[in-house]
């Protein structure tokens, strides 16, 4: 059996408010595949947000390690945490992370300027991502132009774009009706079985629980429950499958 693609042990993190100090994770493990979609589900205030936090590199754990592809995370230096993640995580926020001034296609082939493709290709792979995501006739729309839900996709795109191999999404759902819920947990689910990604989502949506390969359930910063699923099969978005890869974009991205 292969290595997960993320592993943690022991991590602990408190914060300090005055002369009091907050336990948000109690010693925490944690792991998770490659091509599966794993929930962690947990009340407001629980320690889910600050777990995806340490997990993905952006929030030093006080104790603990994490292996994210066989690396050991914290043990890097700074610059080498951000340009792991920027090579291999892509990150999808309930406050969708949208530069108000850009359009919809500048959103994500931003993103792949700053891994090393000319403008161009990075346009090309960006069109064709925003196409995969239903959004093929919106490149050109700003933040301010779009739906909440096409706000999301574009969000999703920009993650996506870049082949990720772990994808990590913070309540991605929350500022979403039930439909456009939906539309975003297929598209995780999408990342997960046809890119490969190991996809960690956390959210306090029971709606999604039936689509993830694994729930975790975590309360008062310990895990309390994990439960192994034979995720729903939802039905095909209103989208084509996935392309053949192109000369113009990474291979990653088209291959089931």
């Amino acid at each position: 059996m292969s290595a997960p693609a993320l592993q943690a042990s022991g991590l602990y993190k408190a914060f300090k408010t005055g002369r009091s100090k907050i336990e948000v994770l109690k010693r925490v493990d944690f792991d998770a595949e490659a091509g599966a979609l794993t929930m962690v589900m947990g009340p407001s205030g629980s320690g889910k947000s600050t777990l995806i936090a340490s997990l993905s590199g952006l929030l030093r754990p006080d104790e603990g390690q994490v292996t994210a592809l066989g690396q050991d995370l914290w043990s890097l230096p700074a610059g080498r945490i951000d340009r792991f993640r920027l090579e291999h995580c892509g990150f999808i926020f309930q406050g969708f992370n949208l530069f108000p001034a850009l359009t919809a296609l500048q959103q994500v082939a931003t993103v792949l300027k700053y891994q090393g493709l000319d403008g161009r290709r990075a346009k090309a792979v960006a069109a064709q991502t925003l196409g995969e995501v239903g959004l093929e006739h919106r490149l050109n729309q700003r933040p301010s132009e779009l739906s909440g839900g096409e706000k999301q996709r574009v969000a999703i795109a920009r993650a996506l774009a870049k082949s990720p191999r772990l994808l990590f999404a913070d309540e991605p759902t929350s500022a979403l009706d039930g439909e456009n819920g939906q539309i975003v947990v297929r598209l995780l689910q999408r990342a997960a079985r046809e890119h490969g990604a190991a996809v960690i989502c956390v959210t306090h949506d029971h709606r999604l629980e039936a689509y993830a390969d694994r729930v975790i359930h975590i309360d008062d910063g310990r895990i309390v429950d994990d439960v192994r699923l034979t995720p729903a099969s939802p039905p095909a978005p209103p989208r084509p499958e996935l392309r053949p890869a192109t000369p113009e974009r990474p291979r990653a991205l088209a291959e089931a």
